[in-house]
């Protein structure tokens, strides 16, 4: 009689690589949904790669976005293995002009499931990217330290000053106005905000407000509205953060993903809201003038904003997704 496999039985271990990647790739947000990632499931291990063909290739020409959304998906899949319980060492080797993986998770233990791996796989189903005002409401501070202890690695988070917000929302009215004035930078912003559920990609109308609110720092011009119903919020009470560190490179964008995401869910489970300004980072100007608002090294990686949902606008729909046979492809074991 053959005895029962273990869990380190690598067949076992590949249905979990498989769950893990696919997890990332239903739950992982990236910028303007395009979902720019691609798994690949090994028996012994789980890689990632960027999928250029989703790059954003004028709101995005150096790749920074589409990398820094891979590392929200490299995070939540350790997150997804953590709730399965696994450890993985994870070799980083980000190289937007390789063919190669971004990242390669190996060296799987297991472990015991916390309470904490719970709460953030938990996290990662509930998770929205709301772009409507947030209430009056202000987020505690204790909750506001506890989202910025949660940044991991290289990456971290530093809180605004009321006159430092005035210094983001001109920075971001700026970056809008940049990408207002190039045909391109409109048509490709377009394409990607006009799609349908259907697609799989991208943002629907559904996604979008139904007009622009009158905010301290502006919400993002689509250059056509949604149907998404807002308040008469003006986040006021908002929270400001810049994600930040001190290198300006593929290997530091993987890992301020990495941050993004341990913050976002770990603001997920204290019910606060968060909503990245990616192209105030996008526009070399505006990227510099964000960088003044930190110290001489460091450099930015998004703009956020945390405020307490406004309860009478309900809750945003999901972003749609591709089918996991587009994001995620099984290697077979090689034959012995």
């Amino acid at each position: 009689m053959n005895p029962t496999p273990s869990r380190t039985d690598l067949t076992v271990q590949a249905d979990v690589l498989f769950a893990a990647a696919e997890t990332a790739a239903r739950w992982a947000p990236s910028v303007l949904n395009t979902q720019p990632w691609r798994w690949r499931v090994h028996p012994d291990r789980l890689e990632l790669f960027a999928e250029r063909r989703r790059q954003l290739g004028v709101l995005d020409p150096d790749a920074r976005l589409m990398i820094l959304s891979c590392g929200i998906a490299l995070h939540h899949a350790c997150v997804a293995l953590a709730a399965q319980g696994w450890t993985a060492r994870v070799v980083r080797t980000p190289d937007p002009s390789a063919t190669g993986p971004l990242a390669v998770l190996d060296g799987f233990q297991e472990v015991a499931i916390s309470p904490v791996a719970r709460q953030q796989e938990q996290a990662m189903r509930m998770r929205r990217t709301d772009r409507r005002p947030v209430s009056d409401q202000p987020v505690a501070s204790p909750v506001v330290r506890a989202i910025e202890a949660s940044a991991t690695g290289a990456a971290r988070l530093q809180v605004l000053t009321a006159e430092q917000v005035l210094e983001l929302a001109a920075a971001v009215s700026r970056a809008d106005a940049v990408q207002a004035l190039d045909s391109r930078a409109r048509e490709e912003l377009d394409r990607w905000t006009s799609r349908t559920m259907t697609e799989g990609v991208g943002l629907s109308p559904e996604a979008l407000p139904e007009r622009q609110a009158q905010t301290t720092v502006p919400g993002r011009g689509f250059g056509h509205a949604g149907t998404l119903p807002i308040g008469a919020g003006h986040d006021r009470a908002a929270t400001y953060a810049l994600l930040y560190g001190n290198g300006d490179d593929p290997a530091q964008w993987l890992q301020a993903g990495e941050a993004l995401s341990a913050i976002w869910l770990t603001a997920t489970t204290l019910e606060v809201s968060v909503l990245p300004f990616s192209d105030v980072v996008a526009v070399p100007g505006t990227r510099e003038a964000l960088r003044r608002l930190l110290k001489p090294l460091d450099h930015p990686y998004l703009a956020l904003r945390l405020g307490i949902t406004d309860p009478a606008t309900g809750t945003p729909p999901r972003t749609p997704r591709l089918p996991a046979a587009q994001l995620v492809e099984v290697v077979p074991a090689e034959r012995r």
